[in-house]
């Protein structure tokens, strides 16, 4: 049950409110990670759990309930704390989600891996039978207008909900990602990349030098009209590369040719950490999103004979 060896305190703006975003990250003898709204006057802790994910729509990871106390774009987070080897930490939050700080988990990653851990490892879950979620599964549990508005605009991008993700048994050990994009946008196109993660320095060093510092991304064209949607308030290009509207080129510069993609393998594994240790297997991400990865959960954690946990 590592927990981290000294308090950590990161501010910044939340992405989608763009309000100012206070967060303590403090040692826990308990195990999980679990969120504390300093905010709301006697708010229970909110656990960092993938059968605690409330919503995923907004393009993000969040815990808790949106009609009561919850935290918002917790995936860059949790990635952090898994690659510094932490599973048990309270953090204290003023606000509901966390700070954006510059779209990508390298500054997370630095200021707790310098802060330190207590010694111990993380559970390993082995997977023993494969589990996939396709995207038209997602898609069914939308309300009707919602699937209209998606079908509407991949009838105009040309863009096909044909997406799955997969986890599947794999190797001793090693957490294998393979995460694909597909968009129409020349800029983005058809991206590949592959992560492998056996807890050892070099695969540390390979996310950090890699992977950590790959930012989230999207349209310039479409902020505004998330911002009137109570999406997007805090982005700008201090943390999101934005896209320009022919969706040829960006209008801040990226760190990679394919860094889009690079940004997936950190949702990947922020997402696949609320499951509590190292998921040991292959884990495929086509086209994949935060639904899909919190559904893929859910159906490993549904069967005893899907998976095997190890302390």
């Amino acid at each position: 049950m590592p927990t981290i060896k000294e308090t950590v305190k990161l501010s910044g703006r939340g992405i989608h409110s763009g309000l100012p975003v206070n967060m303590v990250i403090k040692p826990s003898k308990k195990y999980g990670i679990f969120f504390q709204r300093t905010d709301l006057k006697g708010a229970k802790s909110i656990p960092a759990r993938f059968d605690n994910v409330g919503d995923t729509k907004m393009r993000n990871t969040t815990i808790g309930t949106l009609a009561g106390p919850h935290v918002q774009t917790i995936e860059h987070l949790m990635a952090a704390l898994f690659m510094a080897g932490i599973d048990s930490a309270i953090i204290s939050i003023d606000g509901p989600e966390t700070p954006i700080l510059d779209g990508s988990a390298v500054k997370f990653y630095r200021a707790i891996s310098h802060a330190g851990k207590t010694s111990g490892k993380l559970k390993r879950i082995i997977v023993r039978r494969p589990v996939i979620v396709r995207a038209a599964e997602v898609l069914r549990s939308l309300p009707f207008g919602t699937r209209f508005k998606i079908w509407l605009y991949n009838f105009i991008s040309g863009h096909k909900s044909n997406g799955f993700v997969k986890l599947s048994p794999g190797e001793s050990d090693i957490l294998n990602i393979k995460a694909t994009l597909v968009y129409p946008e020349k800029i983005i196109g058809h991206q590949s990349y592959i992560y492998s993660f056996d807890g050892t320095k070099d695969s540390i060093k390979d996310f950090v030098k890699n992977i950590a510092a790959a930012r989230t991304f999207g349209k310039f064209s479409e902020w505004e009209y998330l911002k009137a949607r109570g999406m997007g308030r805090g982005a700008d290009e201090t943390n999101v590369i934005a896209l320009n509207d022919r969706g040829d080129g960006t209008l801040n510069k990226v760190f990679w040719p394919d860094e889009f993609v690079r940004h997936k393998i950190i949702d990947a594994i922020g997402d696949m950490f609320t499951s509590g240790g190292i998921i040991v297997g292959n884990l495929e991400s086509y086209k994949g999103s935060h639904a899909m990865n919190n559904l893929v959960l859910r159906k490993l954690f549904s069967n005893p004979d899907n998976y095997e946990i190890i302390d």
